[in-house]
């Protein structure tokens, strides 16, 4: 026995479902160190620091 649809959905109404679902582009914020563009709560990339403090040594 397989699942019994409650009734038909048109192509247009999953389109219209499915149109809002799409990647959206990612949140940069300023280093506080060296001002370089990095995502939010994480180690920049740049300068190894985390906030005030050096969590990464960078050469």
């Amino acid at each position: 026995m397989s699942i019994c649809p409650k009734g038909k959905i048109s192509k247009a109404r999953r389109n219209k479902r499915r149109a809002n679902w799409k990647m959206s582009a990612p949140n940069l914020v300023k280093c506080p160190k060296c001002g370089e563009l990095m995502m939010p709560h994480r180690v920049c990339k740049n300068c190894g620091s985390y906030g005030q403090k050096e969590i990464i040594a960078v050469d």
